[in-house]
């Protein structure tokens, strides 16, 4: 099943269509950005694989969270919460994770909503490059 088909069917999460803006930001539409590695395309960079990663949370896709967590460090179950809504994303700063590179961090800042609560997230999120794709490891949340 691809990742535009299911979109509509997580209970409670937003749906996005190919069309729409991506939830991660980058401008492009969700169809030319984040949906190909949700469907199994390798991010080519740490960055992209951070974005891709905030917009399976945006979209409550916790397969491909788990998928895309280094199965050393990843949790025993992903479980999301549909009623925590993520508003959006700004890049602070990135260091390595391109291509070649075997190491990487992302550090961004993620708004969210929760009834009348808001705030961000403000992490430091590091990867590394194994079997020829990138892995999210961990993160330091400030």
């Amino acid at each position: 099943m691809s990742f535009g088909q299911a979109a509509g069917k997580r209970h409670g999460f937003p749906a996005v269509r190919d069309r729409d803006a991506c939830p991660c930001g980058s401008g492009l539409p969700f169809g030319g950005c984040c949906r190909p590695l949700h469907d199994g395309v390798p991010a080519p960079t740490a960055e992209r694989l951070m974005r891709s990663r905030y917009t399976a949370f945006v979209v409550g896709d916790e397969r491909y969270l788990a998928g895309t967590w280094h199965p050393g460090t990843r949790p025993d179950a992903v479980d999301l919460d549909p009623r925590l809504r993520w508003t959006g994303l700004e890049i602070v700063a990135t260091a390595q994770g391109r291509p070649g590179d075997r190491r990487g961090t992302v550090e961004f800042e993620a708004s969210w909503r929760d009834g009348a609560d808001t705030g961000a997230l403000h992490e430091t999120s590091r990867f590394v490059f194994q079997s020829e794709r990138w892995w999210y490891l961990d993160g330091d949340v400030r």
